[in-house]
Parts: C-alpha cells; structure tokens; sequence
C-alpha cells in the first residue's frame, strides 16, 4: 500500500511539475514568436514609410534589421522601382508572382510561406509599396528555442523525478511508521486478549465436563468472570485511545481548579500506598486553574499515582507536587523509589504495550495507562515526560494555566 502511495505522490508531483513546465516554455515561445514578429513588421513599415532613407554601416538603432527588399508598384500595376541589398531582384517573373500572391492574400500584412516571406503592404498617392522581408532567420531562432527548451526540459524532468521520490520517501515516512505502529497495536492488543479468552474458554470447557464438585464449579465461574472483567478494561481502554486518535473525545472544556483535583485524587491512594510500606505525600500550590476536562484530568492524575503504586520499590516516599511554572503553565509531577531507567526507556515507556520492563507486566497492567495520559495531555495543549535519577522516578505534566 505504501508503495502504491509512494507512486501516486510521485506522480501527482510529476504531472504538476510538467505542467508547469510546459505552460511556462510555451509563454515563453509564444511571447518570443510575438516579438520577433513585432520587430518584423515594424521594420518592414519603417522602411514602407521612408523607402529612400539609407542607413549607415555604423548604424547602432535598436531596430531589427532583416534581410528585405522592396517594390513600388504604379497605378496600373507595373513595378516602377525596385530595391535592397540582399536579393537578386532580376526575375520580373518572380515579383510578378510576389505581387499576385500579396494581392491574392488580401491583407495589409501577410506571410508567403511558399518564399518564407513576411509582405507588409502600404498604399501612398504614388502607388503601392510591397515590402518583403526573409523570415528563415527567424524561424530558426524559433527552432532553436525549441531545442533549447526540450533539452532543459527533459534535464529539469529527470531531476525533479529524483526529488520527488526523495520527498514521496520523505513525506510517507510518518504514515510508514503510523502503519507499523497500527500493526504492532493490533498484534499486541490481540495477544494481551488471547490468554483471558483462553482462561475462559478453558473454565467453559471444565463447566460442560461431568464430574465437579459445585466448590471446584465456583472456582470455574468466578476465574471466567475475573477473566471477563480484564478484558472489559481491556477493551475500555482500547476504545478509549482509538476515540483520542481519530479526535473523537467530546468532554466539555470548563475551567478546572487543578490543586483541589489533586488534593482529592491523593485521598483514595492512601490506604493503598500504606498497605505497600509507602509514605503518599504531597506539595500542591494552592489556586492552579486549567482550562480542559475535569474527569480526564483526574484519569491523568490517577494514571500516575497508580503507576507509581505498581512499579514503587519495597519502602519508600511517593510524593507528588504541583505547583506553577512560569506565568503560563503549571506542572504536576509525581516522584517514587525504584529502578532507574534508561534514556530509552524513558521515551518507550509511553508507547502502547510497552514491556521492555518486566515490572511493567505484573499487577494486571496493560501498559496503555500512560498512553492515555499522554493522549489527554496532548489534547489539553500540554506534555508529559518521565525524568530518572538519584534512586527515583519522575514522571512530569505541563499544562497551560489560566494567570491568577
């Protein structure tokens, strides 16, 4: 599919390019063909209206000087005078036949294409004066503009080709690493959901099966149900992100006093952090209001404490703190004892599925938590990081804050 997207861009840009390319060659021949012309014919009726003038060998006039010649026709169509330098203008049949042809043309100005003549026609008291001026130079000035524009071309072809597929690599890089992400979401969603559906299909099949006690059947129901159970998390949580993704989360924005969340999401921690041996406390600056949901930012909130519940040492002080940064955010961090962990690690631990700790895996986390708190706090225009150092880890949330 990439690869077909690959082309497609590539030939989009390639039909674009020439395009373009060839309405701008083709201005430019016209407006060069229509030049060429213009300078023409104003020579020709410059000479038409000045016959005897002569020019000087020295003559430096911008005007265009073309090889010519001209006839001064009588009132009854004898030729009285003929002259210019660059023609043999002994065969009266041949001006008789020029005459014909001007007068057969009809117009003031006219090409004889058999002669590769221009003809501008002037009507005076004296008669009629034909000029005819040679059009082969410029003709050829035309072909060779051509060749020129055809060469260009095709060197401007070949290298914009190149460039295009540099920028179609470039450009479906993101949707490459977009599809390879969607792939291993999807093979690690289905392995995370194929061992509850195994344990429940396994306690069905020992269900059906003759012979157990209603003590051994109770056993069977209560692990399909604690099985059902995770995986309605499971798959909350997976609709959760997928609804973020596509941009789907319609919360109401309301103003949101920041340090009385927190004040409230400590308090059912508590217990459970004592039962663990850890001490829960926390420095929250009073009066930090945000603007965004109220229940996502309690998810955040939860997210952290419960993943420093899960992944604190034996013994140790958790310790969360919220207070402002600058005049224009505010940053909620939560502290706990534990492994540190690497640089690595401390941009993987946010991607879907994460297990390259295997701390991560116990407790019946999926490793989609801090995903979500990533996607909340992208939405609420803000980040989120984790920090590693001197025996605890860090994990921080900016926000932007309404000033005081």
């Amino acid at each position: 599919m990439l690869k077909k997207l690959k082309v497609k861009f590539v030939a989009a840009m390639m039909v674009t390019f020439t395009a373009m390319l060839c309405l701008v060659f083709g201005l430019v021949y016209h407006f060069t063909q229509t030049g060429l012309e213009r300078e023409s014919v104003r020579m020709m009726q410059s000479i038409a209206a000045n016959p005897f003038q002569l020019g000087r060998p020295d003559d430096r006039s911008e005007q265009v000087r073309l090889p010519y010649f001209m006839l001064q026709i009588g009132a009854g169509g004898e030729i009285i005078a003929a002259g210019g330098g660059y023609f043999d203008l002994s065969d009266q049949e041949f001006l008789r036949e020029l005459i014909l042809a001007c007068a057969e043309d009809g117009r003031q100005i006219g090409l004889i294409e058999e002669y590769s003549l221009r003809f501008c026609r002037v009507d005076a008291f004296s008669g009629r004066r034909l000029v005819f001026a040679d059009v082969t130079s410029e003709r050829a000035t035309l072909r060779n503009l051509l060749e020129t524009c055809a060469i260009v071309g095709l060197l401007c072809f070949g290298a914009f080709l190149c460039v295009s597929a540099l920028l179609a690599a470039w450009m479906v890089k993101p949707v490459d690493k977009a599809w390879e992400q969607q792939r291993q979401f999807v093979a690690d969603a289905s392995h995370e959901l194929k061992t509850p559906l195994a344990v429940i299909m396994t306690n069905a099949e020992l269900l059906q099966s003759p012979g157990w006690a209603e003590g051994e059947q109770a056993k069977f129901l209560d692990s399909i149900l604690t099985m059902s159970r995770q995986m309605r998390v499971l798959v909350e949580r997976l609709l959760e992100l997928a609804r973020a993704d596509s941009g789907q989360r319609g919360a109401a924005v309301e103003t949101v006093d920041l340090s009385a969340l927190a004040e409230s999401a400590l308090l059912p921690f508590e217990p459970l952090f004592f039962e663990q041996g850890l001490t829960l406390s926390g420095e929250i600056e009073p009066g930090v209001a945000v603007r965004g949901s109220g229940p996502q930012l309690r998810q955040v909130a939860d997210i952290l404490l419960d993943n420093a519940r899960k992944y604190s040492g034996a013994e140790g002080r958790v310790m969360v703190v919220l207070k402002r940064a600058g005049k224009r955010h505010c940053r909620l961090s939560v502290s706990s004892p534990g492994e540190a962990l690497s640089k690595n690690e401390l941009k993987d631990i946010f991607k879907r599925f994460y297990r390259a700790d295997k701390a991560r895996s116990r407790d019946g986390g999926f490793g989609l938590g801090l995903s979500i708190a990533q996607s909340i706090a992208e939405q609420h225009h803000g980040r989120i990081w984790a920090e590693s150092g001197g025996g605890l880890n860090t994990f921080c949330v900016e926000l932007p804050a309404i000033p005081r």
